[in-house]
Formats: C-alpha cells, structure tokens, sequence
C-alpha cells in the first residue's frame, strides 16, 4: 500500500474539512442568538461582538479540524487492516511508525492551514457581521485596491470620487494596507478594520499621510493606540465618519 499525502488521502475518500464560511456563519450565528441584539445593539456593540465572534469561529474550527482528523485516521486505519499490514495489535506501534513522516506532513499541513483561515477567517468574520447593519455599500468593487466595501456606490464613485468611504479588513498589516491606496485611488478617507495590535507610530504616521484610518476593536485601541488620532474603534467609526455620511448622502438623494 502506497500513501505519500493523508490530505490527498483524504480528498480521494471524499474527507472534507468544514467549509470556512459555513463556519463563520455559524459562529456568527451562535453569537448573535446569545444576544439577541437588534440592528442598532450590533452597531453600539460592534466592538465586542467581532473579538467574540472570533472566538466563537476559532472554538469552532478546532473542533470540526478534530472531527476531520478522526475520520482521516478512522479510514486510514481500515485500510492498513484491510491490507493486511496490521495483523496483530501489538505491533500496532511499529506498523504506525513506519508512517511517522506521514503524519507529521498530515499535522503541518493542518497547521498552516489554521493560520491561513485565521486571518481569512477575519476578513469573513468583520464582512458578515458589517452586512447586518444594512448600510449601502458595493463589495469587492474593482478599484485600485479592490476594497472589501466602497460606500454608498460604485457608481456614486464615478461620479464623485472624494465623497466616498473605502473600507477594507485585514487581520494583520505588514505592508499590504498599501493596496488599498494604490496611485489613482481616491476617497472621502480610507478605512482599514483590523485587529493587529503591533503596527508601529511610524506606519501610523504614514497611513496618516495617505488618509488612512484604522479602524479595531475598542480593547485594542485603548491598550495600544490610545493617543493615535487616525486609530477609530468601530464605535467610533460608525459615529463620526459613517452615519454622518449616511445623512449626507440621503440629503443629497444619493441613496
């Protein structure tokens, strides 16, 4: 018997690890069942609500990857036996030995891949639950940057470009907050969500300089950005920036 990948492995016994948006649905769901918080609550509560969902979505994950897991290792098991490899249980250990590589392939993987969903699983996270206050947005609009929401339109950018809110989610910064002022870009402002707590004052000043403003939980804020003018809780961000643009913008009969 030849098995080189127990991820392949899995894939040809049709072994599926849960979907990553099913699980932030549910998460989402979970949390917004606990509190049972209307429109405007989720708003006020926004904060909070994001932190625990991703949480919730985390708790999640590890328990479908566990299930995942057993069923790789159920199959896998049935097919030593059936081969005949394993004819005896005391000599399970060394038969299992002989796939040490294989497993620790199968382990790394699984691990990369968690850090990989994390920060997907963010941008998920922030984008379901910012769909639930029903403000008008585009998604994914094709702009310079490809911002996760342009406000209120795409076709009310066209036309007024510096009336517009762009807003984006990144679970962690680095240099890709960059993408969503590429040369050409314009906007009222630009509004990065994150819930990375180690972005440095000089890369706040620089965002400063290209009217970025980062938006993250309240905790967050109040433990590393406390004095940065251009870091916003999402509290914040909905009372300053965007409900005032929302009044403009239907004073205006643009939405």
């Amino acid at each position: 018997m030849k098995i080189d990948n127990l991820i392949e492995f899995a894939k040809e016994k049709n072994i599926k690890l849960e979907n990553q948006e099913n699980i932030v649905n549910e998460a989402r769901d979970n949390v917004k069942n606990k509190y049972k918080y209307s429109t405007d609550r989720i708003k006020n509560n926004f904060d909070t609500l994001l932190e625990e969902t991703e949480k919730e979505a985390y708790k999640l994950y590890l328990d479908y990857e566990k299930r995942y897991g057993e069923k790789v290792f159920d199959v896998f098991l049935k097919v030593i036996i059936k081969s005949g490899e394993l004819r005896k249980l005391e000599n399970t250990g060394k038969v299992l030995g002989k796939y040490f590589k294989l497993f620790d392939k199968f382990f790394l993987s699984l691990a990369q891949s968690r850090k990989s969903r994390a920060g997907k699983g963010f941008e998920k996270i922030h984008n379901s639950l910012f769909k639930i206050l029903d403000y008008p947005f585009d998604e994914q609009a094709v702009i310079n940057g490809k911002p996760d929401f342009l406000m209120p339109s795409v076709k009310h950018y066209r036309k007024n470009p510096m009336d517009c809110i762009i807003f984006t989610a990144k679970r962690t910064l680095r240099e890709r907050w960059r993408q969503i002022v590429t040369e050409g870009t314009r906007g009222l402002g630009f509004f990065l969500a994150t819930i990375d707590d180690k972005v440095s004052s000089a890369q706040l000043k620089e965002m400063l300089d290209h009217r970025i403003y980062l938006v993250c939980p309240e905790s967050i804020k109040r433990k590393c950005y406390k004095d940065k003018i251009n870091v916003l809780s999402f509290r914040q961000f909905f009372k300053d920036h965007l409900d005032p643009k929302i009044k403009s913008w239907k004073r205006n009969k643009i939405i």
